[in-house]
């Protein structure tokens, strides 16, 4: 016997290898143009100064190397912030589209629904094409009473009633993966993720819960008809895809992304190649990426267009930081790609690839 067969390794270096022999396709660009909807340019709110570290023409060139069209910039922000992200993207207008923020610290101030009109009327005569609401509101920012704000508080509904009225998009991140809400223990899919970083755990009494937050999204649906909604992250569960389906019927104004969400899809192929043909016009392509990290793009042109089987959803050789498993391409027809791919962000944008 081997004197290390008996040794302990520790749960982070354990990396198994897959021996499964299957098809490997690779895919350097896509089968028809994309748009990507869910990107990050940074900004100096909150930390984020990333924009400083890249080159604007740089990161274009290196998109279009990947086949990519055209980007929804996340980070437009409010105000100099704003004012600078503009000018980040100067000269390439036809290639970024840029959504802003909403200054949430000034929600009860006396003036804050004339502030919120002027602030939105503003950025669309800029040329902003939607608007960017993140799950800090309900999960990290708090009102004066010390109450976390609820995204669906009434004090926000100015955001939502002025959206609908210059027929803004809204790119909402409400809850995080379901894991994030529950023990972090011995059955937590999540478990080295979340040990890793341990400010992604929202199971503690002090937060809403998932359920609540499921919730709040439902309110806001329900109550602004003649908005529309890009509800991030596969409708904030992409577990559960019963469950999204559900939403989807009962609300016309909801659309869903797939940023960040293929290792949750892509280990579910039956259901979720179903899914997507069903709701192909409800379906965006997003990645989450930033210019300072591009790897997901061939991966998720793998997931979407072929049959491939059993394949790590991160680069070759990593341990997977989302959860151990490997996941399963869902072979989409091709009128379904061109719809997920850039036809449905076309219409919510009022843009064509092809005019700019």
């Amino acid at each position: 016997m081997d004197k290390d067969m008996n040794k302990d390794i520790r749960l982070s270096e354990f990396n198994p290898i897959s021996e499964c022999v299957v098809k490997k396709t690779m895919i350097k660009k896509p089968k028809y143009p994309v748009i990507d909807i869910h990107a990050h340019m940074g900004t100096l709110v909150l930390g984020q100064n990333y924009s400083a570290l890249y080159d604007t023409s740089e990161y274009v060139q290196k998109l279009k190397e990947l086949g990519v069209s055209h980007i929804v910039n996340l980070d437009g922000a409010f105000g100099q912030d704003l004012v600078r992200m503009k000018q980040k993207t100067k000269g390439f207008d036809g290639f970024i589209s840029t959504f802003v923020w909403i200054d949430v610290s000034k929600m009860e101030d006396k003036d804050f629904d004339a502030w919120v009109i002027k602030h939105l009327h503003q950025a669309k005569q800029l040329g902003v094409k939607g608007i960017k609401m993140w799950k800090d509101i309900s999960l990290a920012m708090k009102d004066t009473s010390g109450k976390y704000i609820a995204i669906d508080d009434e004090r926000l509904d100015v955001v939502y009633e002025t959206a609908g009225e210059l027929d803004l998009p809204i790119l909402m991140h409400i809850a995080d993966p379901v894991a994030f809400f529950k023990p972090v223990d011995e059955n937590n899919e999540r478990f080295e993720e979340l040990i890793a970083n341990p400010s992604w755990s929202f199971c503690e009494p002090k937060y809403y819960t998932f359920d609540q937050l499921l919730k709040m999204q439902d309110h806001i649906l329900k109550k602004f008809p003649n908005t529309k909604f890009i509800l991030a992250h596969f409708g904030s569960y992409a577990e559960n895809l019963a469950y999204v389906a559900s939403r989807l019927d009962t609300y016309p104004n909801m659309y869903v992304d797939i940023a960040a969400r293929v290792a949750e899809l892509g280990r579910v192929p039956y259901s979720a190649r179903k899914f997507f043909i069903k709701y192909a016009d409800r379906i965006l392509f997003g990645t989450d990426d930033t210019p300072l990290c591009l790897d997901e793009y061939l991966i998720y042109y793998r997931f979407l267009e072929t049959a491939d089987e059993y394949f790590p959803y991160c680069k070759e050789g990593q341990i997977p930081r989302q959860g151990r498993w490997n996941i399963y391409g869902i072979h989409l027809p091709d009128e379904v790609l061109k719809k997920i791919y850039y036809q449905n962000a076309e219409q919510l944008l009022g843009i064509s690839i092809y005019d700019i």
